[in-house]
């Protein structure tokens, strides 16, 4: 799937795939019917935006609310806070008790569940077109309204300590990627895990996430995407009958928590349960800040010549010619706040070792970075993108995540055009002159060492984005 929205991709240290393709298959369309040309959007006088695409192919619609926290708005000591949120929010509100939203939802023929990741957390329903007002109201409800008790949290909390236990304590993926970004930066909180520290989950209380809910839930900074068989208009009044009434919140300010130039490579080593060592490598690199940037653009293209098919370089040559690794990714995830990692990971075939695949993969970086690219692989990678785009049409889901995702990170779904045809418009010395910025000082190497244990834990591929579902 397409790598700018690492949210809709299969994830080996996340749970979300799982949930997107069961509501994607849901709301999977037909040829016939209308998109329209552009969404709609407007502002509440209290700060929120409304996003609405219209999509006629099917009598259901899609509402995601999006928030603008995450676990980059945490601070050392105090991470999880944001996920763990995400679980409460079905814990209530005076008129609405305990596991009654989703019943709700449910009753009416629709989905729901909710997912949280470094930029933001997501709340989001599928159901029948004309049942999307049931959908608003609940969530305008608990946007202001969230009431727990002390005891709910307690076993709230017990459920999260378990799934990171499983999810990451329990998997080499899970440490892998872990051990990458806390090792990869050291300032700032892009190195924090989604689901928080154990120390940290082990010390929260209560008021901790009540105090984190009065901070950032207000509608001055959430923005409603919905995507189907709706009328803009009427959407945009019905979401300003539900949230129109509700106060804006004093946002906290958000201190940048700048990284620091690394200036010399680091490694670590990890060990964990796995029948199979594992290796990734991993590079600072920017993210992209300004749709005129340059750079995020080429390393999008390297990354996507590198791996995105068979023919890719990676596969091709170190799997299939070479052997040296039964499997090999890459990875950039351009669209985010904080800073960003360009991955190199694999898995050593039988026979080969962590530093035969190491060898093995830098030697395509400097390949690039000496011999370049050709344009039958950049045209190549151009139709795929092109590709993807257009089935990711297919589905309203997939729809109003690219709406959400670019409104929630600071840029606008009006860049959306944009941002594609730059992609497009990356040259072949673009991609070679970012192969060679990739360079040791700015670079990351994380192994894992298999211990014996339960043979069926496999190890994967760390990757860029760690995004956690209900």
């Amino acid at each position: 799937m397409d790598k700018l929205y690492p949210q809709i991709r299969h994830r080996a240290d996340s749970v979300i795939s799982r949930t997107l393709s069961t509501v994607a298959g849901v709301v999977f369309l037909g040829v016939c019917g209308v998109v329209s040309a552009e969404p709609v959007e407007a502002v509440l006088d209290n700060g929120m935006k409304i996003v609405v695409q219209r999509d006629e192919r099917a009598p259901v619609a899609v509402s995601q609310l999006w928030y603008r926290v995450g676990s980059v708005d945490e601070v050392n000591g105090r991470t999880g806070l944001s996920h763990l949120l995400e679980h409460m929010m079905f814990k209530g509100t005076p008129t609405v008790p305990a596991g009654e939203f989703s019943r709700l939802i449910a009753q009416a023929g629709g989905k729901d569940n909710a997912f949280t990741s470094r930029d933001y957390t997501v709340y989001f329903q599928q159901l029948a077109a004309d049942k999307l007002p049931l959908a608003l109201k609940l969530e305008a409800d608990r946007m202001h309204n969230l009431s727990f008790k002390d005891s709910d949290f307690t076993s709230e909390l017990q459920v999260v300590k378990e799934e990171r236990r499983m999810r990451t304590d329990d998997q080499p993926a899970g440490i892998m990627a872990e051990t990458l970004f806390a090792n990869a930066f050291v300032a700032s909180p892009v190195r924090y895990p989604v689901i928080g520290w154990m120390d940290d989950l082990d010390h929260m209380k209560p008021d901790d996430l009540r105090q984190w809910y009065r901070h950032w839930y207000g509608p001055n900074n959430a923005t409603l995407v919905v995507v189907g068989d709706v009328d803009p208009q009427a959407v945009i009044a019905e979401a300003r009958r539900q949230f129109g009434a509700l106060k804006p919140v004093a946002l906290p300010e958000r201190r940048p928590q700048l990284e620091p130039e690394q200036k010399g490579g680091r490694r670590v080593s990890v060990k964990a349960v796995s029948p199979l060592p594992s290796l990734t490598l991993a590079w600072q690199v920017p993210r992209l800040e300004k749709v005129d940037a340059q750079r995020p653009y080429a390393l999008y293209m390297l990354s996507a010549i590198l791996d995105g098919q068979a023919a890719s370089r990676l596969p091709r040559r170190l799997v299939r010619e070479q052997r040296v690794a039964t499997e090999v990714s890459a990875d950039y995830d351009m669209l985010g706040r904080g800073g960003a990692l360009f991955t190199l990971s694999g898995v050593p075939a039988q026979g080969k070792t962590l530093a035969q695949l190491e060898q093995a993969l830098r030697q395509e970086i400097a390949r690039i970075a000496r011999d370049g690219v050709s344009e039958r692989e950049l045209e190549r990678v151009r139709l795929q993108l092109q590709a993807g785009r257009i089935y990711e049409k297919d589905s309203m889901f997939a729809q109003a995540m690219r709406i959400g995702n670019l409104e929630s990170i600071g840029f606008s779904w009006r860049d959306d055009a944009t941002i594609d045809a730059n992609i497009a418009k990356v040259s072949a010395r673009q991609v070679q002159e970012a192969a060679r910025t990739l360079v040791d000082d700015h670079l990351t190497v994380v192994t894992l060492l298999p211990q014996q244990g339960d043979a069926r834990r496999m190890p994967a591929m760390p990757q860029g984005d760690q995004t956690h579902v209900r």
